[in-house]
């Protein structure tokens, strides 16, 4: 071979090693993020739907957990994204000549923003909705009972689905609009609406982590401040505990002798005094080493 085929011969090589390389970076990424998102539903998920009689109902659910599985470990993998974008550009930046993190490259950031994209429709667009009414289905009337009959009907489910829709979107733009480009734009669904009901979607996630973060911070601030000890200034907590002691001691008095009231007691009530002077005792205590 000439030196033209032979460098020819090293670029395709580092093509396809980089490529290689990239593969096995992505597979080992969503490998460690199914794990992860896996271990935290089945934390959460109740075991006897897992272990239900009919052993049909729990494969369904088994399907439905590896689904929605897959789908969590997208939408992670989409939020960590970004942070894992911005540090290793700063690592690039930050050691440039070191050859054990050249991996860390465009290319591989450019493919995983791809792929987290064509999953995010595919998740939001066709798996979750599977999900819900395969769990939901049973099988078409006088057909054979399984599995293969309630993925029958959740995939004709999902195609009426979809024709509803796109038939309710196409009327609502003949409606509004009359001009026939329009109605025609519909055609180009794939390459055009989606990606916009993606970045749509997105957007009303963004509204709702917005409107629902104040809520929260105020919740969990009135939370924290519930099982907080305030300290309470101007109060004089040691004349307190001295009147609670005294109190106490004076009711435990009467208790242990009981002859020398000539009046009748009531123990059960002097019980319930002393119970609550305790109470109030430990109270005044915790305040005070608040306090201090």
């Amino acid at each position: 071979m000439e030196a033209p085929d032979y460098e020819v011969l090293s670029v395709r090589e580092q093509l396809f090693h980089e490529r290689i390389r990239e593969c096995i970076i992505s597979t080992l990424l969503f490998a460690t993020l199914y794990i992860l998102c896996h271990i935290f539903l089945t934390r959460f998920k109740k075991p006897a739907e897992f272990t239900t009689v009919d052993d049909e109902d729990a494969t369904v659910n088994k399907i439905a957990l590896e689904l929605c599985t897959f789908t969590l470990a997208i939408a992670l993998g989409a939020v960590l994204l970004l942070p894992f974008s911005i540090i290793s550009n700063e690592v690039l930046l930050s050691l440039p000549r070191n050859y054990y993190i050249q991996w860390l490259n465009g290319s591989l950031i450019h493919g995983l923003w791809n792929l987290v994209f064509l999953f995010s429709n595919l998740s939001l667009i066709f798996l979750m909705p599977f999900a819900y009414f395969f769990t939901e289905s049973e099988g078409f009337a006088g057909s054979r009972k399984g599995v293969l009959g309630r993925v029958y009907e959740t995939v004709v489910m999902l195609m009426l689905l979809t024709l509803l829709v796109l038939g309710m979107v196409w009327v609502a733009s003949a409606i509004v609009d009359k001009n026939k480009a329009n109605r025609e734009s519909l055609y180009d669904f794939w390459e055009y609406y989606l990606p916009y009901l993606y970045s749509c979607i997105s957007f009303l996630g963004v509204l709702l982590l917005l409107v629902c973060t104040p809520l929260g911070l105020a919740r969990m601030f009135s939370v924290t401040g519930k099982l907080l000890v305030k300290p309470r200034l101007l109060e004089d907590l040691e004349e307190q505990l001295y009147c609670s002691a005294f109190e106490e001691a004076a009711l435990t008095r009467r208790i242990c002798n009981p002859t020398s009231c000539w009046l009748p007691l009531d123990m059960e009530l002097l019980h319930r005094q002393v119970l609550a002077l305790q109470t109030q005792r430990v109270l005044l205590e915790k305040r005070r080493k608040a306090s201090a």
